[in-house]
């Protein structure tokens, strides 16, 4: 699966990219060198990223899935229950 940015957060990417070198190298990027950075980056590591939120996104989808009985379980035959402790406390 290709990871693609929409073209806003792409040179949004790009500028972020250039202020990071102007600001912690001792030179700076052009914004051609930046987007192809950028790029490799989407291809090469942003996979891993994803696939980590997928599989944290998965395992907690998951662990709410086998909870559903404890945080949706409704009691049942509760009425009489609930009529006669009333009845006891006339």
């Amino acid at each position: 699966m290709k990871i693609e940015l929409s073209k806003q957060a792409h040179a949004d990417a790009v500028a972020s990219i250039q202020r990071y070198f102007e600001e912690n190298m001792p030179e700076g990027i052009g914004e051609l060198p930046a987007g192809m950075l950028l790029n490799y980056f989407l291809e090469e590591i942003a996979p891993v990223v994803y696939n980590k939120a997928i599989a944290d996104a998965q395992g907690r989808m998951q662990q709410r899935a086998l909870d559903l009985s404890g945080e949706l379980f409704a009691d049942e035959w509760t009425y009489w229950a609930r009529v006669d402790a009333k009845r006891k406390r006339r």
